[in-house]
């Protein structure tokens, strides 16, 4: 089992920055695969980004690229989201989640465990 509990969430305005973190508890933490996934009102949860056990391989969205980045300290069984130049479609429930299986997934059914979120509002 694996407990996640997201912090960081706020308001901002467009072009500002945030940084969301996700505390993990329980199983050993760098035997899972960590991904972040947002999910605005009257839409399905999305993908945002995803890191390797050891942090040395990340994944994102491409609607994220090149402005989020994501990243892990397992000596403190966190992992991060970056996010800057913020956008107004960016305003959504951040979730960060778990996974036991390998390759960086996509997809949220492969994510074992969740946390219950954290809202991130850009206002424009």
């Amino acid at each position: 089992q694996v407990q996640l509990v997201e912090s960081g969430g706020g308001l901002v305005q467009a072009g500002g920055s945030l940084r969301l973190s996700c505390a993990a508890s329980g199983r050993t933490f760098s035997s899972v695969e960590m991904g972040w996934f947002r999910q605005a009102p009257g839409k399905e949860r999305e993908f945002v980004a995803a890191i390797s056990r050891r942090g040395g391989r990340t994944f994102y969205a491409d609607s994220v690229k090149g402005r989020f980045t994501i990243s892990r300290d397992n000596a403190k069984n966190t992992v991060y989201l970056q996010m800057d130049s913020l956008k107004p479609e960016d305003t959504a429930v951040y979730y960060c989640a778990a996974t036991t299986d390998s390759g960086l997934a996509y997809y949220a059914s492969r994510y074992d465990y969740w946390g219950q979120g954290t809202q991130v509002t850009v206002s424009s």
